[in-house]
């Protein structure tokens, strides 16, 4: 068990930490991006070694899957961010109208949320009370209680950028050995693809309790099985076509 604090608990700390605002985690983006841009293009180099094709193919290829499935991959988490982001102002709405048209009928979901965490007869009536006479609490406990939204919904522009940078970032990784023209490329990219997925994965560890270098090496291990598998497809097709 690690007994590090990890942050503090004096009356200060905690009024600055609770009252300060909530600020939303791109990280998961950067992750998400990161790992499937690493992925599908030493896939794509993999493939490309295995079926005994030229350097210059695997730069053709590996470009244009970083800028086509990069883009797709950021378009389609802007969507997927947006539509959570829609939700929440659907949620909203219903419980504005809700709270103007049966406004005991809200109040009495309200008592029911805090009855179910353990709260006496004597102070459901004043945690209510409280709640209901500020109507920006009322439709905020009720989006997190009731709905299980978040304080405040993502950024879909930010979830979108994010992930595009960090596919295009860590997909260059792979194809650098051909850019540069190295001797022996496909060993480096080999060597530079395996860091970054221990890399990555070390960095994921921040949304887990697992240690970091548990993270790095199943992410290791995850993107070689792929690159593994690429290179033999590639091999098999070069053998039964060429």
């Amino acid at each position: 068990m690690n007994n590090q604090i990890e942050h503090g608990h004096s009356k200060k700390e905690i009024k600055e930490r609770i009252s300060s605002p909530y600020k939303q985690n791109y990280l998961r983006d950067w992750i998400y991006g990161g790992i499937d841009g690493a992925v599908t293009t030493f896939a794509i180099v993999s493939g490309v070694v295995g079926g005994h094709l030229s350097a210059l193919v695997i730069i053709i290829l590996g470009f244009a899957n970083l800028l086509a499935d990069g883009f797709s991959m950021a378009v389609s988490n802007y969507l997927g961010t947006k539509s959570e982001e829609e939700q929440y102002e659907k949620y909203m709405s219903i419980e504005e109208k809700h709270m103007d048209l049966v406004p005991e009928g809200e109040k009495a979901e309200i008592r029911e949320i805090f009855k179910q965490k353990g709260l006496s007869a004597k102070t459901l009536d004043l945690v209510v009370n409280e709640i209901t006479s500020d109507k920006k609490l009322w439709i905020k406990t009720m989006l997190q209680e009731e709905y299980g939204l978040p304080q405040t919904p993502r950024n879909p522009i930010k979830a979108g950028v994010y992930t595009f940078f960090s596919f295009l970032l860590f997909g260059l990784i792979p194809l650098m050995p051909y850019v540069l023209q190295i001797e022996n490329p496909f060993f480096w990219s080999c060597l530079g693809t395996g860091m970054t997925f221990f890399i990555i994965g070390s960095i994921k560890s921040l949304w887990s309790i697992k240690p970091w270098y548990y993270s790095g090496l199943q992410t290791f291990m995850l993107g070689t099985a792929s690159a593994i598998l690429a290179y033999l497809v590639g091999g098999l097709l070069h053998f039964y076509l060429a």
